[in-house]
């Protein structure tokens, strides 16, 4: 018998109506239908439905983004504006893939080394 075991993937969902204020730290995807005013840090992908809102950071692997943001968005590989997505944000993200309909307004880096993005 093997010692190594996979941890089974964790997803987690903050639901439509649900309003959190302060840090979340996940250590698998999120699914966020609600509102967060503060920090999202996930190790997996961050899916944020068109209810969803975010009033801070978002720290993660992968983003796909149908609802608000309103801070700062580090992304370490792809980052997916939905065409229901408002954006105000400075974004740090390897690869952006924007639907037509989306608003973006603010910064974004592409560069090589986002993980490396300045923290604020």
């Amino acid at each position: 018998m093997s010692t190594n075991q996979e941890t089974p993937a964790r997803n987690n969902l903050i639901g439509n109506g649900t309003t959190i204020k302060g840090e979340i730290n996940a250590a698998g995807d999120i699914r966020i239908d609600g509102t967060i005013i503060g920090t999202v840090k996930s190790t997996g992908k961050i899916v944020i439905g068109q209810q969803g809102i975010i009033e801070g950071e978002v720290i993660c692997n992968s983003a796909d983004i149908s609802g608000q943001v309103k801070g700062n968005v580090r992304v370490e590989e792809l980052t997916t504006l939905k065409s229901t997505s408002r954006l105000e944000v400075e974004l740090y993200t390897k690869q952006l893939f924007i639907e037509v309909g989306a608003i973006f307004t603010g910064k974004c880096d592409m560069s090589p080394k986002v993980a490396e993005a300045p923290k604020k």
